[in-house]
């Protein structure tokens, strides 16, 4: 099954433009459906994570936020493989 990974993210945030920057260097190596949904301007997604962008989501379950450690992020994708 291939995984479905979802990136909250904001405009101007370093960490997002980061994290993203590791997941895509993931998905080099190993498939998966990336979406990276930018939160401004949605009062939901805004209350939800605002504080804690980037958040990524893997099938749907929060898989981290702040910041994506590689090697973890590979694990966590390739398991969703299995």
């Amino acid at each position: 099954m291939t995984a479905k990974v979802v990136i909250f993210s904001r405009q101007n945030c370093h960490l997002c433009h980061e994290a993203e920057k590791i997941v895509r260097e993931v998905l080099s190596e190993i498939s998966f459906d990336l979406e990276v949904v930018n939160i401004d301007g949605n009062a939901e997604l805004e209350s939800l994570y605002g504080e804690e962008v980037p958040v990524t989501m893997i099938n749907g379950a929060k898989h981290d936020y702040f910041r994506v450690d590689k090697k973890r992020f590979s694990e966590a994708v390739l398991r969703q493989h299995q």
